[in-house]
């Protein structure tokens, strides 16, 4: 593929509540360091910075971040603050509530419902925002999200949020918040190598609905948060070379191609990675590329489980 003049639009378009944004768009984690979160060693900030207008060169008009995105020098939010700020009138900035991490990077326990309001106005001031354009409740193994999702419900209200979305649910948990209050979006790990049943019925409701599916980890795999997998499936390898593409830029594909609905946020503090990572947007698999593809799964898993 030549990748050096394709841009965020080429994949199309998808509206998060009444905002447009290109469906692929940019992941935060990885701003801060060489993996994420306290693992590996803190990004340079010059480069980081740079990524991020490059970001914005090349149309990205969607970026998911949060709060507790840093590592031991490097904050996600006051990266993009710095970089981007006064923020172009189409940018969409998507945050995360719900987890927490100390000032020493060590996850402590969840937000209670009475503290996503702090963790709400930490997002916005970090990004000196005014408002937050999506906040996603992440669900912290919690049986029921209807009291943490009506505290949000209620700062939408307010004005500090202007569209909700919930992350890493099953269908039960999303039912739950549409009771409460209109959902524009749902953020599950999904991919390849990782298509739990509940989030493909997920995937499935939300193009029903008309919700946007936001995939998480899908170059990733199995390394999570340390970054994208490097154990590809033959059939990826093969898929990759036809196209002239990178094994990630077909992981991509194949996300996007799962429907209009379905938008990216691959991650990285590499230049070069994020051209090619905007430049996946473009290619466009066959049906038999795609039958061939979706039988990695249980390929994938096996060597997960070092079978």
């Amino acid at each position: 593929m030549t990748s050096g003049t394709i841009t965020a639009d080429s994949a199309g378009t998808w509206k998060l509540g009444d905002r447009p944004v290109n469906r692929v768009g940019f992941g935060a984690m990885r701003l801060t360091g060489s993996a994420a979160f306290h693992l590996g060693t803190p990004s340079d900030r010059d480069r980081s910075i740079a990524v991020l207008r490059k970001a914005i060169d090349l149309g990205v008009n969607h970026i998911d971040t949060a709060a507790f995105y840093f590592s031991s020098l490097r904050s996600a939010n006051e990266l993009i603050n710095s970089a981007l700020s006064p923020y172009p009138d189409d940018l969409l900035i998507a945050t995360k509530v719900g987890p927490f991490r100390d000032y020493a990077g060590e996850w402590g326990a969840s937000a209670r419902p009475e503290d996503l309001r702090g963790h709400v106005e930490e997002n916005l001031r970090q990004l000196g925002r005014d408002h937050l354009d999506l906040v996603y409740l992440r669900r912290m193994r919690q049986e029921s999200i209807a009291e943490h999702f009506g505290v949000l419900a209620d700062l939408r209200a307010a004005g500090l949020v202007r569209h909700l979305g919930v992350s890493d649910v099953e269908p039960r948990h999303l039912a739950e918040a549409l009771a409460i209050a209109p959902v524009v979006s749902v953020q599950n790990r999904y991919g390849l190598g990782d298509r739990p049943p509940a989030t493909a019925e997920l995937l499935r409701i939300c193009g029903e609905q008309g919700i946007a599916f936001v995939p998480f980890y899908s170059i990733a795999g199995e390394a999570g948060p340390q970054g994208a997998t490097t154990a590809h499936d033959d059939e990826v390898l093969a898929v990759a070379r036809s196209h002239g593409a990178s094994p990630a830029q077909v992981r991509l594909a194949w996300s996007l191609a799962q429907g209009p609905h379905v938008l990216a946020i691959p991650g990285t503090g590499n230049p070069d990675h994020l051209v090619e990572n905007v430049a996946a947007g473009a290619l466009r698999l066959t049906d038999e590329e795609m039958r061939r593809l979706d039988g990695v799964r249980a390929r994938e898993a096996g060597v997960s489980r070092g079978a």
